[in-house]
């Protein structure tokens, strides 16, 4: 599967949408492409062996697919604490019994700045074992976020819910609230364990992720889940159908006669929601999505963009930064001057960003126009280096609303700048790197609207947490 086809008045099959995009999640947690999609599929094949209703199976699909919708809004605070990349730590999080003390101490040991002298890392490692509990504060982050971005998107309380209680364990020591047995809703015990069966499966195998299962029967998992797992043992073509492509199987599973579709209205809700998933990756970047979009959309009306063109660019703009969910928090939050390794690394989001959305039907017509918000008019900007005579005029608007926002708000190097400073930055680098047009026509938005925008936001904000300093 491509992407989504659209049904008859151009609507999208929702689930096509959220598949798609769960590859964005993927990357925010570490994990390999596919991972939320094969969740789901386990997770719904444990629901026929249960014989849920069709209405408790649809909230259960979108649980499955949407349950990492909230894993950025702890990056920053991971990669603080560890002093190491945040998808490198959570990966291995979810490799680990991390509640058996000796777990939890690999994972720790295995994880602290990676590659620096023992003492280093043995002091950053006693800071966090001998230090306040982080894990519920972390998990909380995820779970609230990830409900929250559920209910944005109109799923099911019943789905905001599976999703906010993901970690909860059955014997009551998971986290955050330290839920216990039928207490944790259903569909969060379903999640629990198809994601982890899932880790397990793709690493080392069927019988190692079912042993995994039985091991952790009765702690981490309801028994009853994981009888109805096991019944699944025998059943090697589901197994080995993991290993393929999965995305084309995934639509099939949402109940018939319950699916969802996406409108023009849904579709813009949909940006709408990613951007806070994007944007709570690193506490410098809150609201950055959306601070582009209004400075795109304000240009474009005083360029008289027609209303279908202004409403691509504002998609394209909330969506543009979604390969950054692929860029480690360590590069992304440095207060210092990047590597060249570190620089080569962010200069690929872009990239990632075209990639994730021609993934998705109905926004894979904006995949060029998002990926192209670092291109210069010189063509010296990145990932393809795209020439003036050929960079659309919507690309050039972004450009400049993304150049500005970023001068509006603090970055870890320096403060957020006074707006005359940013109109004089726009004006300097006009011609050279952003188009004199779109910045002529931003200022004049600007300047007939002093609240465009939003105020500077701070470094504290992204996911309703301090930011942890290691």
């Amino acid at each position: 599967m491509s992407g989504a086809e659209p049904r008859e008045g151009g609507r999208f099959p929702l689930s096509e949408v959220i598949s798609a995009l769960s590859y964005a999640l993927d990357l925010t947690e570490g994990q390999p492409e596919g991972h939320s999609i094969r969740t789901c599929l386990i997770g719904m094949r444990v629901a026929d062996e249960l014989g849920l209703d069709a209405d408790t199976r649809a909230s259960l699909f979108y649980t499955l697919l949407m349950k990492d919708a909230g894993c950025s809004a702890n990056a920053a605070q991971t990669a603080a604490l560890f002093a190491a990349d945040d998808d490198a730590v959570k990966r291995s999080w979810k490799t680990v019994d991390w509640r058996r003390p000796s777990g939890g101490l690999r994972h720790v040991l295995g994880n602290v700045r990676p590659g620096e002298p023992l003492a280093r890392r043995l002091r950053q490692a006693w800071g966090i074992v001998s230090g306040p509990p982080m894990t519920a504060d972390l998990v909380r982050a995820r779970c609230d976020r990830g409900a929250d971005i559920a209910r944005m998107l109109g799923l099911s309380a019943e789905t905001a819910a599976g999703i906010g209680a993901l970690d909860e364990h059955w014997d009551g020591g998971g986290v955050p609230l330290g839920l216990r047995g039928e207490e944790i809703p259903l569909l969060a015990r379903i999640a629990c364990l198809a994601q982890t069966v899932e880790v397990f499966h793709a690493a080392s195998g069927t019988e190692a992720a079912l042993q995994v299962a039985r091991r952790r029967s009765g702690r981490w998992f309801d028994p009853a889940l994981v009888r109805a797992l096991l019944a699944t043992r025998r059943d090697a073509a589901f197994w080995q159908s993991l290993g393929g492509d999965v995305r084309a199987r995934v639509a099939e599973l949402e109940p018939a006669g319950r699916e969802m579709s996406a409108d023009d209205h849904a579709l813009d809700r949909i940006a709408e929601a990613f951007a806070r998933v994007i944007d709570a990756k690193s506490p410098y970047t809150f609201r950055h999505s959306e601070g582009v979009a209004a400075y795109a959309d304000a240009t474009a009306r005083v360029l008289g963009f027609p209303a279908p063109e202004r409403r691509d660019l504002r998609r394209a703009a909330l969506l543009h930064d979604i390969g950054k969910l692929g860029v480690s928090n360590r590069i992304l939050d440095k207060p210092g001057k990047l590597t060249e390794t570190e620089f080569a690394a962010v200069r690929l989001h872009p990239l990632y960003t075209h990639r994730i959305l021609a993934r998705v039907g109905p926004f894979r017509e904006l995949a060029d126009l998002a990926a192209s918000h670092h291109e210069r008019m010189d063509g010296r900007g990145y990932h393809r280096g795209i020439p003036a005579g050929t960079l659309p005029q919507a690309a050039r608007v972004l450009a400049a609303a993304d150049v500005c926002d970023a001068l509006s708000a603090e970055r870890p190097y320096r403060a957020a700048l006074p707006r005359e400073q940013v109109l004089a930055l726009l004006a300097r680098d006009a011609g050279p790197a952003l188009c004199p047009v779109s910045v002529d026509a931003l200022r004049q938005a600007m300047e007939s609207d002093p609240g465009l925008g939003r105020a500077p936001q701070g470094p504290s904000g992204a996911a309703g947490l301090p930011v942890v300093s290691a």
